[in-house]
């Protein structure tokens, strides 16, 4: 089968070409130029042009710079600047690495397109890696449904340290396999505010008010502020941590409480994205949803709304539901049957 491979530089999908080689595909790389991070691209060019060497396979450069700075970069500032909490590797999973890159392979005539991503495939839907501590179902749950029938992910019934431990058995790959992990968001080198003062102002001192609407304290500036976090801000008097309830941008104020007041029974998502038929998963027993990458999958019930998205009720309250946030459901056999953001 003729194979195109989204390269990094890294061990991942590094050793992703190599197996798929050595399973007695044709393969080819492709790096992906994604933002203008100085000598970011260059460096990791020149690993994937030496993996490339030594696998002895074509590697393609494809410039996505636009693509990713309007359908990535642009909606993550925006998002903040909104006072919300964006999940921008959802997006480029969808638009890009499984969107853009997809097309090229189509294109160029490759059968199928394989990425270094922990997750499997099951009967047609995304379910959990083997490892789950590198898991990245969450964050392909966004794509478009269709595109799996395109996609092969040989890493998703691994451990990560099988794949380091395989990638040092070859002097080509032993340096790369030693490398420290790449942040997830790949465009952020320190912290999102780093990134988002580059475009705005974020340093404006506001009031800090508690649920009742009383002014209890300061703050920095709202975009300085997730939900849930519970340091940055100032409120006169506290003997207890306090936490961000939530931000208002348009007012330049942020809500904080008690940790208790963070737990929520229930949220909203639009841009509900099935992988099976709606009534299959609104009458799915067993159902679960993660409401970020690391919090634990909850049993929940959802129903639908006239938007398009669904009313989602808990068995037991999660602390820091976020709007934007993507929220995912899983079926009783760790697979993927929709996802949503949060409203």
């Amino acid at each position: 089968m003729k194979i195109l491979i989204a390269m990094s530089g890294g061990v991942d999908s590094s050793m992703c070409a190599k197996l798929l080689q050595d399973a007695g595909h044709e393969v080819q790389g492709c790096y992906m130029k994604l933002h203008a991070k100085p000598g970011y691209h260059e460096a990791n060019i020149a690993k994937v042009r030496k993996v490339g060497e030594f696998l002895g396979i074509k590697i393609h450069i494809l410039d996505l710079q636009d693509d990713f700075n309007r359908d990535v970069y642009e909606p993550f500032v925006q998002a903040y600047i909104g006072g919300l909490t964006p999940n921008p590797c959802a997006l480029c999973n969808r638009r890009i690495k499984l969107g853009k890159l997809l097309e090229f392979a189509r294109e160029q005539g490759f059968e199928r397109l394989a990425t270094g991503h922990y997750v499997r495939i099951e009967d047609g839907l995304l379910k959990a890696a083997a490892d789950l501590s590198k898991d990245q179902s969450y964050f392909l749950a966004n794509i478009d449904p269709a595109a799996l029938e395109f996609m092969l992910f040989p890493l998703g019934g691994m451990y990560k340290k099988d794949v380091k431990e395989a990638a040092r058995a070859y002097a080509e790959l032993s340096q790369i396999a030693s490398a420290s992990e790449s942040s997830e968001i790949c465009f952020v080198d320190t912290t999102y505010i780093d990134v988002l003062n580059r475009h705005t102002g974020t340093k404006m001192p506001g009031i800090v008010r508690d649920r009742a609407g009383n002014a209890i304290g300061t703050h920095e500036g709202y975009m300085h502020y997730t939900i849930g976090k519970r340091r940055g801000f100032t409120v006169h008097g506290a003997h207890e941590p306090h936490f961000v309830l939530s931000i208002d941008p348009h007012k330049n104020e942020i809500v904080v409480g008690g940790k208790e007041e963070l737990a929520t029974y229930e949220f909203d998502t639009e841009n509900f994205n099935n992988f099976l038929s709606r009534d299959e998963i609104l009458n799915m027993p067993g159902l679960g949803v993660k409401i970020r990458y690391r919090s634990a999958k909850l049993p929940v019930k959802i129903s639908p709304r006239e938007d398009g998205g669904v009313h989602a009720v808990l068995s037991a309250p999660a602390a820091g539901i976020a709007p934007a946030q993507l929220a995912v459901f899983y079926d009783e056999r760790d697979r993927v049957v929709a996802s949503g953001f949060i409203k």
